[in-house]
């Protein structure tokens, strides 16, 4: 398959982010009315609303751009991550942060992402409840350090965005998050997260990997390091970070493997210390 142009990038993001608003204003409807509520493991919950958003992102995106695969946390269309390594493909989260949702916590996200093999071009997390939403497309290949050879636009509500410009790792204010069987040490996170709240400002825990991820591409965190995540948490977040400017790599700073989903992301300056600091 042809590389898609920087052009289509940009089309495909304004995609992203009308599907993403429409599937939000569908859950936003069931915002704070205690759903009823499924359970698909220890502590990983899931709502007729997860399901209804799904249904409709993976419609949408079928009809708005034709032929590109959509692989989504509840259902998609029926088309596995591993099996659609070769091209585009659409990661769709449709309530990142269902929890926080069941609960009437704000901090949740519709999280609509692609993919051009094993690289993020494009995305859009929309979080209705916060009035945010941040859309990103990657103007060139992504280079092997987890930087962007040319980046091309990230924006926060409509504006231009990007990373902070913090150097120091004492200084900033990062994100994580804990998977939700947590019973096994190193992938529970819990000593990384130690090692790192003794060196930094301010360790957040908002449980929505999108969410976290658009905010260190527009500068309100630094930082930000999670274990086990699924590629449909982190395609769109990670779109739209590289866009920015930011930095993306594994937790040992080398390549990342989106759908291995442990990975270290930050504004480029102080990435080195906080890989250093999450392995301490």
């Amino acid at each position: 398959m042809k590389s898609t142009t920087t052009g289509e990038r940009a089309q495909f993001a304004a995609i992203a982010q009308l599907v993403a608003e429409e599937a939000g204003a569908l859950v936003s409807a069931g915002f704070r009315s205690r759903p009823p509520v499924e359970s698909k493991g220890p502590f990983d919950l899931v709502t007729a609303y997860d399901r209804a958003s799904e249904d409709m992102l993976t419609l949408r995106l079928g009809s708005l751009a034709p032929g590109i695969p959509v692989v989504g946390e509840e259902r998609g269309d029926g088309s596995s991550p591993m099996d659609l390594r070769g091209g585009l493909v659409w990661y769709v989260d449709p309530l990142d942060g269902t929890t926080n949702f069941v609960h009437g916590h704000p901090f949740w996200s519709i999280s609509v992402g692609l993919f051009d093999g094993d690289e993020p071009i494009a995305g859009a997390v929309v979080a209705p409840a916060l009035g945010l939403r941040w859309s990103g497309w990657v103007g060139e290949p992504v280079s092997v350090v987890g930087r962007p050879a040319r980046p091309g636009e990230a924006r926060r509500n409509g504006q231009r965005c990007g990373v902070s410009p913090t150097t120091r790792l004492e200084d900033a204010l990062v994100a994580t998050g804990f998977p939700p069987v947590r019973n096994v040490a190193p992938a529970n996170n819990f000593h990384s997260f130690m090692s790192v709240k003794h060196v930094v400002q301010g360790v957040r825990r908002c449980g929505s990997a999108a969410i976290d991820l658009c905010m260190v591409a527009d500068g309100t965190y630094d930082g930000y390091w999670e274990r086990k995540l699924n590629i449909w948490d982190v395609a769109a977040g990670c779109a739209v970070v590289l866009a920015a400017r930011g930095r993306v790599t594994a937790l040992d700073g080398g390549v990342p493997n989106y759908h291995e989903g442990h990975l270290a992301v930050s504004n480029g300056h102080l990435h080195d210390a906080l890989v250093d600091a999450i392995n301490a």
